[in-house]
């Protein structure tokens, strides 16, 4: 594998072109490539030991099996996952960072056939025509630790056309995807093979795959006049999705809490021509950034939304807490939704959605035991949920025992994210709730979309397999 030259450029979060998530922020919808959808961070077990697993997803509404060119990671763009520990996480600051760095090569560019020359048997194989690789690399910020360093490489799988890639899909490419599975020997080849464990215990993974977020976000932004049954507003689109896990030893151990979140960082790009090649340089800016689900789409108000993707979490607490310490949203749902009867209380002083939010990182106690993880509900043959499993979280009574807290703490987001976590219903439940007295207040309100299209796996990379070009829906 060619290396990735990447040690020798500059990463800044002091300006921007651009923003972050689904459709969050104004800017953002010019750069799908740098555009991160969605982050998960849980507790997981490996072999006997523990990780933390982390994933970010980027490139909202790939709508599957276009041509003849498609989505791919963007070589110009770097993808971080990063991780705050002891008093990092309290400042926003960033103690582990990893880097994703990709390269695009075809095996010729004599051809319209920009993906597939023929059936992909296995990856990379030579109907594969475009092939994407990537290095990974970790920055260990502590005074006295493991400064920059390459943890290993991997190859990206081929995305879903259909017949071009029969092994995701039933009828030999002509039917729907095929469900996520519920262990690793079940896992589809092209996932099977691009799972890589690094000798440092670490495992990545990055590829197309079906977008795990559901909700109806039409109804939502058309004055909250929600519909029932509601539609999937992600029903059938894929997204491009990097996954890491993390040795918890690597961080620590896991008696303590610990927080997450991505950005995206684009190359301020230059192009000088070497015969024929074209040659890129200059810095990377930081271009995209999410931690928790909600809190930029739906608490940042629009002068602030492109500021929040170019900025730290270290900047939260002064910039953003108004946010959430007075959030609008409460104020939109009580006149839209509950008038004449607003529900008291939920518009001022919400110290609880402070911390939840600010700094803007899913924390996530390492003390419990692995998460529960969604399959494919509860009446899946093959790959139901796990039990106990609640897609609302501690709203549905997901909780596991905490160790360092001598408590319960919530099963799934907002402690961790898992894929299925309904972070719609969820945050609109917090929101309504009032978590600042004991025993809280508990209200529950959701958007009528309790489900995913596509079975989740419950192994790495965790998140749903890619929708298929040729039979696939959109509500």
């Amino acid at each position: 594998m060619n290396q990735i030259r990447f040690a020798a450029v500059t990463l800044t979060a002091a300006t921007s072109l651009l923003a972050s998530s689904h459709m969050d922020a104004p800017l953002i919808t010019l750069d799908d490539a740098a555009n991160i959808t969605d982050v998960y961070a849980f507790v997981s077990n490996r072999g006997g030991a523990k990780y933390l697993s982390t994933a970010m997803s980027v490139y909202p509404f790939e709508d599957p099996g276009i041509g003849p060119n498609k989505f791919n990671f963007d070589d110009r763009v770097i993808y971080g996952l990063h991780v705050s520990t002891g008093a990092d996480l309290a400042a926003g600051r960033a103690t582990y960072s990893y880097f994703f760095a990709f390269k695009t090569r075809y095996k010729t560019q004599q051809t319209i056939l920009q993906s597939y020359t023929g059936v992909v048997q296995n990856v990379d194989d030579a109907a594969q025509n475009l092939t994407q690789e990537y290095e990974v690399f970790e920055v260990d910020f502590r005074p006295n630790g493991r400064g920059f360093w390459r943890l290993g490489t991997g190859l990206v799988p081929p995305n879903n056309q259909g017949r071009a890639t029969p092994h995701y899909n039933g009828m030999n490419g002509d039917g729907p995807v095929r469900d996520g599975v519920a262990t690793t020997a079940q896992l589809d080849r092209y996932t099977a093979q691009t799972v890589v464990q690094h000798p440092t215990g670490y495992v990545t993974w990055a590829g197309q795959r079906d977008d795990g977020f559901y909700a109806d976000i039409e109804a939502t932004f058309d004055l909250l006049a929600l519909r029932n049954p509601g539609a999937d507003s992600q029903k059938g689109f894929n997204v491009h999705t990097i996954a890491l896990q993390i040795p918890v030893g690597q961080l620590g151990g896991d008696m303590q809490v610990v927080g997450v979140h991505a950005t995206t960082y684009r190359r301020q790009v230059e192009v000088k021509y070497d015969g024929q090649e074209p040659i890129y340089f200059g810095n990377y800016t930081q271009v995209g950034r999410q931690g928790n689900p909600l809190f930029c789409e739906a608490f940042v108000a629009i002068q602030d939304k492109d500021a929040y993707n170019r900025l730290s979490p270290e900047s939260d607490a002064v910039r953003f807490a108004r946010y959430a310490q007075t959030p609008e949203l409460a104020a939109l749902l009580n006149t839209l939704v509950f008038a004449p009867n607003p529900i008291p209380g939920i518009e001022q002083n919400r110290s609880d959605l402070v911390g939840i939010f600010i700094p803007d990182l899913i924390k996530v106690d390492l003390s419990t035991q692995a998460a529960r993880l969604a399959g494919g509900g509860a009446g899946h043959a093959t790959n139901p949920d796990d039990a106990g499993f609640s897609r609302l979280s501690v709203f549905g009574g997901d909780t596991l025992f905490s160790p360092l807290q001598n408590t319960q703490v919530a099963g799934g987001w907002p402690n961790g994210r898992r894929f299925g976590d309904d972070v719609y219903d969820i945050g609109v439940s917090a929101v309504i709730s009032d978590l600042r007295v004991s025993p809280p207040v508990i209200r529950r309100a959701g958007d009528n979309v309790s489900s995913n299209d596509v079975a989740y796996n419950k192994v790495m990379p965790y998140a749903a397999p890619p929708q298929n070009g040729r039979a696939h829906t959109h509500d």
